[in-house]
């Protein structure tokens, strides 16, 4: 299987360094109520070959994305979310998708998804 390039493009690097300096609220709020305290190890704005992905854990080739508003605007940016998805699926990589709108409203419910997840992922096929 095609393993992923995690580094070698300074650009991409440099912008997921900016990211993570500067989560966003819904962001922040996974990250530091959730996801850092968790018994697997999870990165922020993980570079993957083209792409940065918002969360990242190695050990269960599991990504977490969290969309805002602009990921629905026009449909050219839905097909680039399947895209991406499809993209890093073939990679081996889950992707788990959130808005903002759910970690605000139901963050509970984002956390209990997330860990069911960890505790027990699909087979891989």
């Amino acid at each position: 299987m095609y393993k992923p390039k995690v580094a070698g493009n300074p650009e991409l690097t440099t912008n997921a360094r900016l990211l993570r300096k500067n989560m966003t609220v819904q962001e922040r709020r996974l990250w530091y109520g959730f996801l850092k305290n968790l018994p697997v190890h999870f990165r922020r704005q993980k570079v993957i070959d083209i792409y940065i992905v918002d969360f990242y854990c190695d050990e269960l080739k599991l990504a977490i994305e969290i969309d805002g508003d602009q990921h629905y605007n026009s449909q050219d940016k839905v097909d680039n979310d399947k895209t991406r998805d499809n993209y890093l699926n073939r990679l081996g990589i889950k992707v788990l998708r959130y808005t903002n709108y759910e970690i605000t409203a139901n963050f509970n419910k984002v956390c209990n998804e997330i860990k069911s997840y960890i505790v027990s992922p699909p087979a891989v096929k």
